[in-house]
């Protein structure tokens, strides 16, 4: 079997190359990397979320997503808070600057991405985000589909 017919490597290394190519293209534009793109994204769809289920959301450590927020709190796009009810727990919001560059992401990123799925029909789109997604939870588990919620 070569690479080419393992489902598995052709969608890491699919994954490999829009990942590098969003987070160029995003520094590029706005100065923000995928990764904090990422966060945005979970923020935007989950307002006042915990670091720690930012990081469960994207199988990321809590040691990098605290770094990640960090500069999107000093580029004044997102804002962390200690939660009233309880002073170990850290509440992150976005800012409006924050959601307008998370809305122009989005916007860049489908349209610089768009002729790679332009090249699929409708139907084509449609089965494989279904695949994706019954895959998506069989590797995650049930519990861990909200990621895509976004």
């Amino acid at each position: 079997m070569s690479a080419i017919d393992n489902i598995g490597y052709v969608l890491h290394h699919l994954s490999f190359v829009l990942d590098r190519q969003s987070d160029q293209v995003l520094q590029e534009q706005l100065g923000i990397g995928f990764s904090q793109f990422k966060i945005l994204m979970v923020l935007k769809w989950n307002p006042s979320v915990q670091q720690k289920t930012i990081a469960d959301n994207l199988g990321q450590t809590e040691a990098s997503v605290s770094r990640q927020i960090k500069l999107l709190k000093n580029k004044n796009l997102i804002t962390p808070k200690v939660n009233p009810r309880n002073k170990r727990q850290h509440i992150t919001t976005l800012t409006t600057k924050g959601e307008r560059l998370t809305e122009a992401a989005l916007e860049i990123l489908n349209k610089y991405h768009s002729p790679i799925f332009a090249r699929l029909s409708e139907k084509q789109r449609a089965e494989i985000l279904n695949s994706l997604n019954i895959m998506h939870s069989a590797a995650c588990g049930e519990h861990e589909t909200n990621v895509l919620n976004y």
